[in-house]
């Protein structure tokens, strides 16, 4: 894959955080791909010091702080730890759902080979649900996690019964354009592609207070896939 310029990922800068918007498909640190690049390293070329003070999946999009020293990192890390960060993301699930500050409290343990589930001996997982946007067959979700566990909202929204699109590891199918457009024709010898070829989840804010007490919100725009996602259900819904 092209690597971005970090530079043009950055949303907010002062003298001890960097907020980015990470793109899709680059893995936050150091991931079993050999021969990648990551976040962390691309942000190190840009501020030598710079060290991730939290993980996004891979695939997911978003809002991520970087910070530029160490009482930076200790002091957003300790904020992380009291739940006192604000993370707010978006998700577009199956199923036509009505959802309004709906509570899942359901604990989490991870499991083998990068997979986690729901366990009753696993830890504390809390998250929020709101619906922002009904499709025919597809809902649009603002998930609010308190807790930060291993494939929190995935997990969560899977109980639901509203998978994330996209989340084959979670049940969560592909969309196509066959299954939204009536008398849709596909060339022969062509194969189909889903309009987001990932699970369509995006870290849209992140709220924390600086070191001198003021209060940080960055909110970050969806890429160009997730855009695509909305613009077609909004269109064939």
């Amino acid at each position: 894959m092209k690597y971005p310029v970090f530079k043009d990922l950055i949303l907010f800068e002062n003298d001890d955080f960097i907020i980015i918007n990470k793109p899709p498909f680059l893995a936050t640190l150091e991931d079993r791909t050999p021969q990648s690049t990551n976040i962390l390293r691309l942000a190190r070329q840009y501020h030598e010091d710079a060290q991730a003070c939290h993980r996004l999946d891979k695939e997911t999009s978003g809002t991520l702080a970087l910070a530029k020293n160490n009482e930076a990192y200790r002091h957003l890390s300790m904020q992380f730890e009291h739940r006192q960060v604000t993370k707010l993301y978006h998700a577009v699930a199956w199923g036509s759902h009505d959802f309004q500050d709906l509570l899942v409290d359901k604990a989490i343990q991870p499991g083998l080979k990068g997979t986690a589930k729901l366990s009753r001996s696993g830890k504390s997982a809390e998250t929020y649900f709101t619906t922002l946007e009904k499709y025919s067959q597809h809902t649009l979700l603002a998930c609010k996690p308190i807790t930060g566990r291993m494939h929190q909202i995935r997990l969560h929204l899977a109980f639901l019964k509203a998978p994330i699109v996209g989340d084959t590891l979670y049940k969560g199918e592909h969309v196509y354009l066959s299954s939204l457009k009536r008398k849709f024709n596909l060339k022969k010898e062509e194969e189909e592609q889903p309009f987001i070829k990932r699970f369509a989840l995006h870290s849209s804010q992140l709220g924390f207070t600086s070191l001198s007490g003021e209060p940080i919100l960055v909110e970050a725009p969806y890429p160009k896939d997730f855009q695509v996602l909305l613009k077609m259900l909004r269109q064939y819904s």
